[in-house]
């Protein structure tokens, strides 16, 4: 099929857009790109997704800090589920905009994942660096079934995928808060 004047094309085997010629590259709405960036933490370079997450880290231990310590746990959950429910269409339109599956830049999946492994972590530099190692391993290394989850169409397999990473490292962070590892 021939693509139309206007339109764009992708080569999702080179993971690159091709844009046909004299044709305007298609672009995210400004709030999509930002909350799929978190706010220019994605443009960071290299590994914009360790920026996601070290931003995500950082921001979390300023707000958390101002927040009662018998609701932190609750406002953690919170925040996750209101990352993921806002990031899922930002991520499926920064995503459809760039041509790409999964675009490094969009990093508001990493924000969900990070914000999981913090639920119930004591606030503290070793837990919070713990936190952001950790994510940051099961985010790379994605052991069964999280590879799986990437399978799903457009934004909810971006996110969803560091998710199940976030769960691995709750789980892993917990072990080491329960056998006083990071006191």
């Amino acid at each position: 099929m021939k693509p139309k004047l206007g339109s764009a094309t992708s080569d999702r085997s080179a993971g690159v857009l091709s844009a046909v010629t004299g044709a305007s590259r298609l672009r995210a709405p400004l709030w999509a790109t930002l909350v799929a960036t978190f706010f220019g933490a994605g443009r960071l370079k290299p590994g914009p997704g360790t920026w996601g997450s070290l931003a995500t880290v950082t921001v979390w231990a300023l707000a958390s800090s101002r927040i009662p310590v018998m609701h932190r746990t609750w406002a953690t959950i919170f925040a996750a589920a209101v990352v993921t429910l806002i990031g899922i269409p930002a991520a499926t339109l920064a995503a459809r905009a760039s041509g790409l599956k999964d675009p490094q830049f969009v990093v508001i999946d990493e924000v969900a994942g990070q914000l999981v492994t913090l639920i119930a972590v004591p606030l503290a530099w070793k837990t919070f660096l713990a936190g952001l190692i950790l994510f940051r391993v099961f985010d790379m290394w994605k052991p069964f079934p999280i590879r799986r989850l990437e399978r799903l169409p457009e934004g909810t397999g971006i996110v969803v995928d560091d998710l199940g990473a976030g769960v691995y490292a709750l789980a892993v962070m917990h072990l080491l808060l329960h056998f006083g590892l990071l006191t």
